[in-house]
């Protein structure tokens, strides 16, 4: 094809030692040896408007009544709340053009469709094939290409964020019966904002589309959540030094009584978790340590937590803590395949995605 003419244009360690020692008496007994955690999560959660304090870990009670379901959701935003890639990507990629001058680029639905397929959703990609195929703006030095596609990406970021807030980007399908099914079942309900590809003004925008009656009873788990969750101080905290190890493990070493060999086990699987996560990429630590966060605000263990995902990545690092998590397709993973997921499902309601479905564990 001819070359197209387009025109350029921290919590400190005695802050934590101090809250773990309010909620660890000291013992006299020193024969008392702390069991190696495997999989026991925090069950500690912090409220919005608890600053930076880590709050003494909950002990489980002993007693049953009536509870709500021992299960909670935490919810994606992108791909599962709003199907972003449907009905913003694509237009906010050709707002970008147009502000750019870039008269030249415009993406109809198969054009974008066929980039995302071949780029497998990664944008940078889709614009090095659209261009490589239509031809760059003809003034652009070639040691320039990379800066010209991220000045791209930033002026679609800008009209998506502006998008989401519109009318023009729908809530999907049956999402808002999901949640009040949920809330009306004593089910905890999390969204979750900070991993979300177009970032989490976006992801604002759109839950503020449930409206303020609902979102007031639903947790929003975001960066500054994240960071005041006790989980989130231990692995993001700055000043957390390698000596903190060694006060959490002396202070669970107090522990006597059973009640308190729980909180030890629980400081223990703290610290365990802390070095798998320091192996994993800084994507997927972030996610991680989201996943947990989540797990937190709602009260549940993470594996009684179900993570509605949108995304790959989402769905790979509940695999990694052993959250068990369900799949809604979007128009980005129609065709994708999600090995780990219990379940995968076109969407809610009906015979897809019910919180029926999960209170029986009914995944498909």
């Amino acid at each position: 094809m001819a070359a197209a003419r387009c025109l350029p244009l921290r919590a400190s360690p005695p802050e934590v030692a101090k809250a773990f020692s309010s909620s660890i008496p000291a013992s006299s007994s020193s024969s008392t040896t702390t069991t190696a955690a495997a999989s026991l999560p925090l069950r500690a959660a912090v409220p919005p408007s608890s600053g930076r304090r880590i709050p003494p870990l909950r002990c489980a009670s002993s007693s049953q009544g009536s509870a709500s379901p021992d299960i909670a959701v935490l919810l994606e935003v992108e791909g599962v709340l709003a199907d972003v890639y449907r009905f913003g990507n694509r237009q906010a990629f050709n707002v970008a053009f147009q502000n750019l001058g870039l008269d030249c680029a415009n993406w109809t639905e198969p054009i974008y469709a066929d980039l995302v397929r071949k780029a497998s959703g990664d944008e940078e990609r889709m614009l090095l094939l659209f261009f490589n195929r239509i031809g760059w703006p003809t003034s652009l030095p070639t040691n320039e290409k990379e800066s010209f596609m991220k000045s791209v990406l930033r002026e679609k970021l800008k009209a998506l964020e502006v998008f989401s807030a519109s009318d023009s980007l729908p809530l999907r399908p049956g999402v808002e019966q999901f949640i009040d099914d949920a809330l009306n079942e004593g089910v905890p309900v999390a969204i979750l904002t900070t991993y979300g590809r177009n970032g989490e003004k976006t992801s604002r925008s759109i839950i503020e589309k449930l409206g303020q009656e609902r979102t007031s009873k639903i947790h929003i788990v975001g960066k500054e959540e994240v960071e005041r969750s006790l989980y989130g101080q231990l692995v993001l905290g700055e000043g957390i030094a390698s000596s903190l190890d060694e006060q959490l493990v002396k202070e669970a070493q107090k522990a006597a009584s059973a009640e308190k060999q729980r909180i030890a086990e629980e400081v223990a699987s703290i610290l365990k978790l802390s070095v798998d996560i320091n192996a994993a990429s800084k994507s997927s630590e972030k996610i991680i340590v989201t996943l947990r966060a989540g797990s937190e605000y709602v009260g549940r263990d993470v594996q009684n937590c179900v993570l509605v995902a949108g995304s790959q990545s989402g769905v790979l690092a509940a695999e990694r803590i052993g959250m068990p998590c369900i799949v809604v397709r979007s128009s980005l993973t129609a065709r994708a395949e999600f090995h780990s997921a219990k379940a995968v499902m076109d969407g809610f309601g009906g015979t897809d995605l019910t919180i029926s479905k999960l209170l029986s564990k009914k995944w498909s």
